[in-house]
């Protein structure tokens, strides 16, 4: 007998979803209870929104900043044109606010830049529709200060970060899914302290 063949006949039938499946599931009540938390914010408010972009920037910085202490751009070789700090810091500056870190984050190993990168990239698919909410708001200023939600339009990271995903065989799925509710709680704890 072969080795292995029994393991083959128990699993026919079955599906056995990739990394970013696993990570979509492990991850789907922190995702469902982090939008609740940011619907709370008024986007059409400058105050409203300036608290959002706050939130936003306080597990955004230290999170961006942990990804470059983990040697993010080996991995992702445009990671300057994915890192999202500066727009955030632009937007809030135009409101008259600093981008401040308020949240702790650990260090990440390579599966857990992945992790944090699905949370981070996956935020951009929101972003596209708090846009609407925020094309609402009849103060100027808020129009003005949309670098951080309109980061990356048009350039299809989503898509080549899903590419990297499926194409890291060394990954250690655990620690991906951990980094990924980390930074989701990450989020969570800088939208409380917003």
């Amino acid at each position: 007998m072969l080795a292995g063949a029994s393991d083959v006949s128990t699993h026919v039938g079955r599906s056995f979803p990739g990394l970013r499946e696993r990570l979509r599931d492990a991850t789907a009540a922190a995702h469902r209870d982090l939008d609740a938390q940011l619907t709370s914010f008024d986007l059409a408010a400058l105050s409203g929104y300036r608290r959002f972009l706050q939130a936003s920037a306080g597990a955004l910085l230290p999170l961006e900043a942990a990804l470059v202490d983990a040697g993010v751009a080996r991995m992702f070789p445009d990671w300057s044109e994915r890192s999202r700090s500066a727009a955030i810091a632009d937007d809030l500056g135009r409101l008259g606010s600093a981008a401040q870190s308020t949240v702790s984050v650990r260090p990440l190993t390579r599966s857990g830049v992945l992790g944090t990168m699905y949370v981070l990239e996956g935020s951009r698919l929101g972003a596209k529709f708090l846009l609407k909410a925020v094309a609402d708001a009849t103060d100027p200023r808020i129009g003005a200060a949309t670098a951080y939600l309109s980061h990356g339009a048009g350039q299809r990271l989503w898509q080549s970060f899903l590419a990297k995903l499926g194409a890291e065989g060394a990954c250690d799925e655990d620690e991906a899914i951990e980094a990924a509710g980390a930074a989701f709680a990450a989020f969570e704890q800088a939208a409380d302290r917003a």
